[in-house]
């Protein structure tokens, strides 16, 4: 950012750091030995388009990971979900696979000129009582949050477990200190 832009008002927005998203392939070891255990699955969520480009983008991007998943064992699906975000949905038994198959997604939209079209990478565990944890990462802030939701309840979420969570964790990943920009993902399909 130069002195004119600051004169005209104009700020630069802080890039993500990519090297975050990798950040819970060794998170992922402290976890499992705190009672977490990956599910063997994860999910980008992004916003679609319907232009034939971005079509095109998406498709690519299934197709090659659908090729270098039959190699690694990944699998791969997508559905919409009813706030009109796409779910990407990987699964495989190896999570460094599960990481790098994500930031793969990412790289494409965002090489394709998509990259504010990204919401999140998710990644699903359960606890020891077999409860759902989530550990969202927040592409645009380059951060993570932990969201649980509350057993019994539909849309009421876990916040003290939520909060041991963050401090038991925040030494092993990038988490979000904004409690604020903690939002909830209800229904994720995965």
């Amino acid at each position: 950012m130069g002195f004119l832009d600051v004169l005209r008002g104009k700020r630069a927005l802080r890039q993500p750091t990519e090297d975050r998203l990798f950040a819970m392939s060794t998170a992922v070891v402290p976890m499992q030995e705190q009672g977490l255990q990956p599910t063997g699955r994860a999910a980008m969520v992004f916003q679609p388009l319907g232009t034939s480009d971005f079509s095109a983008i998406v498709k690519e991007m299934e197709e090659v990971l659908k090729l270098s998943g039959e190699e690694a064992g990944t699998t791969i699906s997508s559905s919409d979900d009813s706030f009109g975000y796409r779910w990407m949905v990987l699964s495989d038994p190896d999570f460094d696979d599960l990481v790098v198959g994500l930031n793969a997604v990412n790289g494409a939209l965002r090489d394709g000129g998509y990259g504010d079209r990204v919401l999140a990478a998710v990644f699903p565990f359960r606890d020891e009582q077999g409860r759902q944890v989530l550990f969202i990462y927040n592409i645009k802030r380059a951060t993570y949050y932990p969201f649980v939701g509350r057993p019994g309840s539909e849309q009421a979420r876990d916040s003290e477990e939520e909060l041991r969570l963050k401090a038991r964790f925040e030494r092993d990943l990038p988490v979000e200190q904004d409690l604020s920009r903690w939002f909830p993902l209800w229904g994720a399909p995965i």
